[in-house]
C-alpha cells in the first residue's frame, strides 16, 4: 500500500499540491523545513538546493516551487525518512484520505484479531517510521473505516529509529509495561533483531510485497502470514 499507493501519490501530485497551497502558514512552514534540511544535505551527491524567492513574479515562485518538487524526489528516490519530508508527505496524505482519493488498505485479517486481542484484555500500539499523524490517517480513512479506536497509542521515530533497541526500551517505559510482556510484529529483520535485543517478543509477518527473507532468518524467527496465526496468552 505504501509503495503502490502512498509514495506515488506524493510524486504524482506535490507539483499540484504545493500551487493549490503555496501562501498558507502550514505549506510556507513544510517548504521552511525542507529548505533547511536541504542546505544541511548540501555536501550529499545529488543533493537539491532550494533557493529563497527573491521576488513575487510568477516565474521566480515556479522555479522556486520546482526546486522543492526536485528535492522531494530526490530524497524519496533514496528512501529517507527526514523529518521534513515526512511533515510535507503527512500533510498531502491528509488532503488526499480527507477528499476519499486514498484510503488505507488493511489485511482482513487484522481487524478481528485486533478486536479478539483486546476483548482478551491485551493493549495494542503502532510503531512506524511513517509519523503518529500519518498512522492516524490510514486507520481513520481505511477500508474497514475508522478504527483507530482499536489502538492504545502511536510511536513514531520520534522515539528513536525502528532499528536500535534503546527505542524499544523507551516505548516500553512510555506504556508502563517490561519490554518481556511485549510483543513486536515486523517484516524487517533489522528491527526484529532490535527489539530482540531489548528483551521483546518478535513475530516476523510474511505478507505479499514483503522482501524476501534468507534461509538462515526464515529458520531464526517465528514466522506468520496472518494474524490470526497468534495465540497469545490473555492479559492478567
Amino acid at each position: 500500500f505504501c509503495q503502490e499507493t502512498l509514495f506515488p501519490y506524493i510524486k504524482d501530485n506535490v507539483k499540484e499540491y504545493l500551487r493549490a497551497h503555496w501562501e498558507e502558514e502550514e505549506c510556507q512552514r513544510d517548504v521552511g523545513l525542507l529548505r533547511k534540511q536541504a542546505q544541511e544535505d548540501s555536501s550529499l551527491d545529488g543533493a537539491v538546493p532550494i533557493p529563497l524567492e527573491s521576488g513575487s513574479g510568477e516565474e521566480e515562485l515556479e522555479r522556486v516551487i520546482q526546486a522543492v518538487v526536485d528535492n522531494v524526489h530526490w530524497q524519496m528516490s533514496l528512501d529517507r525518512k527526514t523529518t521534513a519530508l515526512k511533515q510535507l508527505q503527512g500533510h498531502m496524505w491528509r488532503a488526499a484520505y480527507a477528499t476519499g482519493h486514498v484510503k488505507g488498505e488493511l489485511f482482513e485479517d487484522v481487524v478481528p484479531a485486533i478486536r479478539k486481542w483486546r476483548e482478551a484484555g491485551m493493549k495494542v500500539y503502532i510503531y512506524s517510521s511513517g509519523s503518529v499523524e500519518a498512522q492516524k490517517l490510514l486507520f481513520g480513512y481505511s477500508t474497514e473505516g475508522d478504527i483507530l479506536e482499536l489502538f492504545d497509542g502511536h510511536f513514531d521515530t520520534k522515539i528513536g529509529p525502528k532499528v536500535e533497541s534503546e527505542s524499544y526500551r523507551r516505548i516500553a517505559a512510555s506504556i508502563g509495561c517490561a519490554t518481556n510482556n511485549i510483543l513486536f510484529l515486523t517484516d524487517v529483520p533489522r528491527e526484529a533483531n532490535a527489539a530482540e535485543e531489548a528483551d521483546t517478543h518478535v513475530a516476523v509477518v510474511i505478507r505479499p510485497g514483503n522482501a524476501g527473507l534468507t534461509d538462515d532468518e526464515k529458520s531464526y524467527y517465528s514466522l506468520i502470514s496472518s494474524f490470526t496465526e497468534l495465540f497469545l496468552p490473555s492479559s492478567t
